[in-house]
């Protein structure tokens, strides 16, 4: 392929899809987003400060907008607002594929359109949400993208929508949500206001080795688990007795050795299910029952 015909790429992807591409922002929070119905932009939870959020389109139109769904540890959200004559972004009809050349597009924080060229360099990555929830199956491509570009799009050479920016790894390479069958049921949910509901302790921890670590320091035996270091006050694992500086060690009689334990035990258990932890605090063994019904 000649420059020529790059540049005819890029330019004629930001002529098409450009104006579905919209800054988005709230307080210190600022980002990009898409246009994916009429009244309604994608971008990520990460992205938002509070429910209602500035969004600002290539016509140099600025307009209020409310979130109607997040999902957090998901990080997407979707935003309520008057989208005018911004036509919804097409979608791919097949997903993101090794080597595959994608143009990235942004408005970061309100800015205007950037877009860049770059390749799929990796598929089936993961990275850590908001709140270290792992998200799994995102694609990594090398398209150059500034601060404030998560949220929007990475597409195709017609303009499709391929993924939705996300996570960036350091310099030079981005992560981004797939846009396949999966993410068009998140935002549909999203759409309506149906958000996932994922239990939470209310608990800040620290990994297994600084655990070891601290325990190694003050004298006490060696014991694999997760350090607590931060209680939510009112919170379920508050209620249920636990304090900073105990080490969680089983959850539901399994054992646990890293965050990611914790959160597939929290994820296999129900809203009425109580849960049984053990913790060790000092040298004492002991079990708590937490319970998140209310």
């Amino acid at each position: 392929m000649q420059i020529e015909d790059l540049e005819r790429v890029v330019s004629g992807v930001a002529d098409t899809t450009g104006a579905a591409v919209v800054g988005v922002g709230g307080g210190r929070a600022r980002g990009s987003g898409i246009v994916v119905a009429a009244g309604k932009v994608m971008t990520n939870a990460h992205n938002l400060h509070g429910t209602e959020v500035i969004v600002w389109f290539g016509d140099e139109r600025e307009a209020m907008g409310e979130v109607t769904g997040a999902d957090v540890d998901g990080d997407l959200a979707v935003i309520d607002v008057d989208t005018g004559d911004a036509a919804p972004i097409e979608w791919a009809s097949v997903e993101p594929s090794l080597g595959m050349a994608v143009v990235a597009l942004a408005r970061p924080g309100g800015q205007p359109l950037r877009a860049t060229l770059g390749l799929v360099s990796s598929t089936g990555r993961s990275f850590r949400g908001p709140r270290g929830r792992r998200i799994t199956g995102s694609v990594e491509h090398t398209a150059p993208l500034r601060p404030g570009s998560s949220g929007g799009p990475i597409v195709d050479s017609r303009g499709a929508l391929v993924g939705v920016n996300t996570n960036r790894l350091g310099d030079g390479f981005y992560l981004a949500i797939p846009a396949g069958e999966p993410l068009r049921a998140r935002i549909d949910s999203l759409k309506r206001g149906d958000e996932p509901a994922r239990l939470r302790l209310g608990i800040g921890v620290a990994p297994a080795h600084v655990a070891r670590g601290l325990r190694r320091a003050v004298g006490l035996q060696d014991r694999e688990g997760l350090l607590v270091r931060g209680v939510e006050d009112g919170g379920p694992a508050d209620r249920a007795g636990m304090r900073e500086g105990d080490l969680i060690v089983e959850v539901k009689g399994a054992a646990i050795a890293a965050a990611d334990d914790l959160l597939d035990a929290l994820d296999g258990t129900g809203v009425s299910e109580p849960l049984t932890v053990k913790l060790v605090r000092g040298d004492n063994e002991q079990e708590v029952v937490v319970s998140f019904e209310e």
